[in-house]
């Protein structure tokens, strides 16, 4: 039989006790923030922009804000927890304990560079097409903190490289509950609550060797995710952003297409923690929506072409960065 690896990793970077600390969550999003603003910049500098270099900061600081921060967590209570945010609105404001929608971080960026495009009168096309690039590998830095919080995992397989992830109890049969309960009472002769037990996990090998016996291995999808929906998207798209000369749209147009089509694969090995629309899960039916936004994107393009400075009456299909 294989002995499967129980995840076991902190979700803090550094803690300082009673539950405060850094999380690597928080530090994917920061990276995800500074590489976006680097890579714009890169760009801008080189006119492959429709925003001069210095205003960058201003409009990355914009799109962190209101579309990924506000957009990501009004998409996850709106599409993933909508009862319990009735039940409670203010766990909209609890960032710190995760779930965030890809889904409606993407839309809440789309809002804000639309209203940023009509504010200071440039084309919307061309200031998503550089945004759209920092933010595939800002998916590859969230999903990695996905797997790192041993979250949004994988469905059951037999895999070789399978993990058990012992924050499955919280979605387990409501017996297997019990007898986790029962056994961790038995070995340490002290009364705890489910919770306090998943978080004993990256401290305690005992705990974790004791879990092990109740967990069913699974796909690390957090893994497959982000390698398609990130690193494979970020690849593509930096490729054809300075290669190819394409009209201002066909990158963010891409990038919708793109993701809708990665995610999909990849939710085919996700456990569907929000449910089914129909036959698809819930990430495979928003993902129909960003797929026809692309192609609006991408139509829109080819009818009416507009270059960015550094393509502009160029007829070339290559350049040198």
């Amino acid at each position: 039989m294989i002995a499967y690896w129980v995840h076991n990793w902190d979700p803090f970077a550094v803690q300082f006790g009673g539950g405060f600390g850094v999380r690597w969550y928080g530090l994917a999003y920061l990276a995800a923030f500074a590489a976006s603003f680097f890579l714009y910049r890169y760009l801008a500098q080189r006119g492959f922009a429709v925003i001069p270099a210095d205003k960058v900061g201003d409009f990355i600081t914009g799109c962190a804000v209101f579309g990924v921060l506000i957009g990501g967590r009004l998409g996850y209570v709106l599409f993933y927890d909508f009862g319990a945010f009735v039940r409670e609105p203010l766990m909209f404001f609890r960032v710190w304990e995760g779930g965030m929608s890809a889904h409606g971080g993407i839309l809440g960026v789309a809002v804000y560079t639309l209203w940023y495009a009509w504010r200071h009168k440039v084309n919307w096309p061309g200031l998503g097409d550089n945004l759209v690039v920092g933010a595939a590998l800002g998916i590859f830095f969230g999903r990695l903190a996905n797997f790192v919080n041993g979250e949004l995992y994988g469905r059951p397989t037999g895999v070789a490289w399978a993990v058990k992830f012992p924050k499955e109890l919280y979605e387990a049969p409501l017996e297997t509950q019990r007898e986790v309960l029962a056994a961790v009472q038995e070995r340490f002769a002290a009364p705890v609550g489910l919770e306090e037990v998943v978080a004993a996990v990256p401290g305690s090998a005992e705990v974790t060797v004791l879990l092990g016996q109740f967990l069913a291995p699974r796909h690390p999808s957090q893994i497959y995710e982000a390698l398609l929906e990130g690193l494979l998207l970020f690849v593509l798209l930096w490729m054809l952003r300075i290669k190819v000369r394409v009209p201002n749209g066909v990158i963010t147009g891409l990038f919708f297409v793109g993701y809708a089509l990665t995610r999909g694969l990849a939710e085919s090995f996700r456990f569907p923690d929000a449910g089914y629309v129909g036959f698809l899960t819930t990430g495979q039916f928003l993902s129909i929506f960003l797929f026809l936004i692309g192609a609006g994107f991408l139509l829109a393009a080819w009818r009416r072409p507009v270059y960015p400075p550094a393509w502009a009456g160029q007829g070339r299909h290559s350049v040198s960065v």
